[in-house]
């Protein structure tokens, strides 16, 4: 390989066996790939702190024995739990200790605790073109798709190893001949009241995965200049049905100003049109519930945003969560920090909102029943959480869970979906 003479040196252990070990990695995750070379990044964005058992403690020990550092600005992606909040953690005591223990591993490492899945809520978010390394579904896609920087979809232990080196293979979405869109999606079948609906995107994301997998999508139709929390909503979808590391949008992402520019002006090797069927079947697929009396409303996943807690203050305003219901929002502690400061934090607390930082309710034991049916506005969560928590789940808008998560039982407006 065409290595540094820096990367050299901690091959051969000059910088420590931890900078060594890290290297190793790399450097073989390059040759796996058929790689000459690697590039520098400018930061990382760490999943590996999430606890899945000993193996993780037993490699986050290992780096610290070996006196690891990171080279770069890392941030920290989700905990096991809410470190702030240890008393909503309703799970095994000794798992619960192993979180907070991994947790402090990686803070020792010189990684920022900002347990978040959504870095790009940060000040410091990369900008167009920078090459960082971030683990974390909705965040790598995110970073591509929106922020127009350069991200792999980098796995647990393979994060960490890239901010300790500062380096990365030479290959995948870092470089342009393979940032093009190889399949097109139309929507000129879609109403355009429905695409005007928050709901839509991350249903809309779930189509995109299904149809694309791992390959990249442009989206052709989409009325242009769409928000960063819908085209997130898009991608955290689109990351859970499928494998997709990026995507465009054409008029509303910084690769895709035109069709033409999105796939590298080459003819796409298929093109599908969405239809609202297509839509519908995915809301459908996006809900698990057996008729089960309302027990949760689950929002935040990816965690919130600024905005997105202006929609929700403005809908739950002078209203109360049923006595019957928990309403959890998850969020990054940089948020609530901004929420506190508005006075939107204690408004949400007094209305019976429970606010969830360093970590997500999809994954985490929070929920205080599970044997119960649980709403959310999230395509992700409602992905994930049937198979990681064992409760049922219906999907369905944000106004929609509010109104729910307030009558006690499930509310919905199933005409959105009709055809029209």
């Amino acid at each position: 390989m065409d290595l540094s003479a820096e990367d050299r040196q901690r091959l051969a252990g000059d910088a420590g066996p931890a900078a060594q070990l890290a290297m190793r990695i790399v450097v073989r995750l390059a040759e796996s790939m058929g790689v000459g070379r690697l590039l520098d990044i400018t930061g990382a964005h760490v999943d590996s702190c999430l606890y899945h058992g000993q193996s993780g403690l037993d490699f986050a020990g290992r780096l610290l024995d070996g006196g690891a550092s990171v080279a770069v600005p890392t941030t920290l992606n989700v905990a096991s739990m809410d470190l702030a909040h240890p008393e909503l953690f309703r799970g095994d005591e000794e798992q619960g200790r192993s979180a907070r223990c991994l947790a402090g591993m990686y803070e020792q490492m010189g990684c920022q605790p900002t347990w978040t899945c959504a870095p790009y809520h940060l000040e410091n978010r990369p900008s167009f073109g920078e090459n960082v390394a971030w683990a974390e579904s909705n965040a790598i896609v995110f970073a591509n798709s929106v922020l127009g920087a350069r991200t792999a979809r980098y796995g647990d232990l393979i994060d960490i190893s890239a901010a300790i080196t500062g380096r990365v293979p030479a290959a995948g979405l870092h470089l342009d001949e393979n940032r093009h869109a190889t399949i097109q999606l139309g929507m000129s079948h879609v109403p355009p009241d429905l695409m005007n609906l928050d709901q839509m995107y991350p249903v809309l994301g779930t189509v995109v995965g299904a149809v694309a997998g791992s390959r990249i999508p442009v989206i052709e139709g989409l009325p242009p200049g769409q928000s960063e929390d819908r085209l997130r909503a898009l991608g955290a979808g689109a990351a859970s049905s499928g494998s997709v590391g990026m995507f465009h949008a054409v008029g509303s992402t910084p690769e895709a100003p035109t069709l033409e520019a999105a796939l590298g002006g080459r003819a796409p090797a298929e093109v599908v049109e969405v239809s609202i069927g297509d839509l519908r079947a995915a809301r459908d697929s996006l809900c698990t519930a057996n008729g089960k009396g309302l027990a949760s409303v689950c929002l935040g996943t990816p965690h919130y945003s600024i905005e997105e807690f202006r929609t929700l203050v403005s809908l739950i305003e002078g209203r109360h969560v049923h006595p019957e219901v928990a309403l959890y929002v998850s969020t990054g502690r940089a948020v609530v920090a901004e929420l506190e400061l508005r006075g939107w934090a204690d408004a949400l607390r007094s209305a019976g909102v429970t606010l969830v930082v360093d970590t997500c309710t999809y994954m985490s034991p929070v929920l205080a029943d599970t044997d119960g049916t649980a709403m959310t506005d999230s395509a992700k969560w409602a992905w994930y959480a049937p198979g990681n928590l064992g409760v049922d789940v219906i999907f369905a808008g944000t106004a929609e869970c509010v109104d729910s998560a307030i009558a006690g039982r499930v509310l919905l407006d199933n005409q959105v979906w009709a055809d029209v």
